[in-house]
């Protein structure tokens, strides 16, 4: 199995509305708790799954679903309505891009940028701001070390009027707006 992320606009639909879905290939076992965080003023940083990044003032409501050990989400929405899912992707810049310094995993960076990103756009925004400083690093499976269980992302995410993708591989990034009909993402 591989994750897949999708998203049909509202002009590829039958209704009108837009659909998002993701499936995931996280490890046999593991244990995804649904997760809500509240938002709001909570203080002047907040430690993601192995780095501390200043937080958000205030920060978006958000739900999403992570692994039991992850701050990060798989998939999310925040209270504005925007919609996100992640999908591992394996790539030669990963080992070169923070070196031993820690970073974020694609996980932290999803729910960072649904926490912070009203619309589509700022959520991809955020990603994009938040690679270029701090990098993507880290295992984001359990008990796997570091090296052989890291990778870089790419992420989905959409709004009521449209979606955005975001390649990346280590702190390089490229980015697709969607307007209409349905995307995909796929590892």
């Amino acid at each position: 199995t591989v994750c897949d992320v999708m998203v049909a606009l509202p002009d590829a639909t039958a209704n009108g509305k837009m659909i998002f879905a993701k499936n995931s290939d996280r490890p046999a076992g593991e244990c995804q708790p649904l997760h809500f965080s509240p938002g709001g003023q909570r203080g002047a940083s907040i430690r993601c799954s192995y780095l501390e990044v200043p937080d958000a003032d205030p920060a978006l409501a958000t739900f999403g679903c992570r692994p039991y050990w992850c701050w990060g989400y798989e998939t999310g929405l925040n209270e504005a309505g925007v919609a996100g899912g992640n999908a591992a992707v394996f790539t030669r810049a990963r080992r070169t891009a923070t070196g031993d310094k820690p970073g974020l995993t694609g996980m932290d960076l999803l729910r960072l940028g649904l926490e912070r990103g009203r619309t589509a756009e700022q959520a991809a925004d955020v990603i994009i701001t938040l690679l270029e400083k701090y990098g993507q690093w880290g295992s984001a499976v359990a008990g796997k070390d570091h090296e052989a269980g890291g990778y870089d992302n790419s992420f989905l995410l959409a709004d009521r009027h449209e979606a955005w993708v975001v390649e990346t591989a280590g702190r390089e990034w490229a980015v697709q707006r969607i307007t209409s009909g349905i995307r995909t993402i796929s590892n």
